[in-house]
């Protein structure tokens, strides 16, 4: 511990009077998704936001408590973050929990409420008759990063600056079992495989607006 706080000493006295991250991470509760490890980072590069299966719910204005959207929200508007990455997961837990009975999910009444809100994924991925637990999970992941990268778009604002580029926005489907992340092309409606053949560094320089 004293180890490694000596080594940052300067990182954490800078870091120490406030927090200027670049970007905004929203990925799944699951303990073996680590943001920083994932993008090569160091404290203070992310504000990081978590959640069962990482869903990013539309933006509303209502009487209940919005933890998710209020940290985004506090991102955006507070700490002015200039990229904002989805990152899903393979094997994803709150995905698959999507299809458990009632039964199954009888004693976490608020994970099957929360799940509701990509209920529409569910049956968009069950028109497929025919199709492979290994497949429907895999569709599933990538159809909520997409979900949610739509669903940020309703933060007031946020469209604005997409077009002028004060803020980019990223749809990650990091595999756990080999640690490639695919990246999500909007232009052509499909996931692209970030190169783990060059550097890290150079990825995420790649990626990242300047800061």
């Amino acid at each position: 511990m004293e180890e490694n706080f000596i080594e940052h000493k300067e990182l954490f006295e800078h870091l120490g009077n406030k927090q200027t991250p670049h970007t905004l991470f929203i990925g799944c509760s699951d303990s073996r998704v680590v943001p920083n490890l994932i993008t090569n980072t160091l404290p203070g590069e992310l504000f990081v936001v978590r959640n069962i299966a990482n869903i990013v719910p539309h933006y509303r204005l209502v009487d209940e408590y919005l933890a998710t959207t209020a940290a985004i929200e506090y991102a955006i508007y507070t700490l002015g973050i200039k990229n904002i990455i989805v990152c899903g997961h393979s094997n994803c837990g709150g995905c698959e929990a999507l299809y458990q009975s009632d039964e199954k999910l009888a004693k976490t009444p608020i994970v099957r409420r929360w799940l509701m809100i990509i209920d529409d994924i569910k049956k968009e991925v069950l028109k497929d008759k025919d199709i492979s637990p290994a497949k429907r999970a895999w569709v599933t992941e990538r159809l909520n990063i997409i979900n949610s990268l739509q669903n940020i778009m309703t933060f007031p604002g946020v469209i604005e600056r997409l077009k002028s580029g004060e803020l980019k926005l990223f749809g990650w489907h990091y595999i756990i079992e080999t640690g490639e992340v695919y990246n999500y092309d909007d232009r052509i409606k499909s996931f692209k495989l970030l190169e783990k053949s060059i550097d890290y560094d150079k990825i995420y320089s790649q990626i990242f607006t300047d800061f």
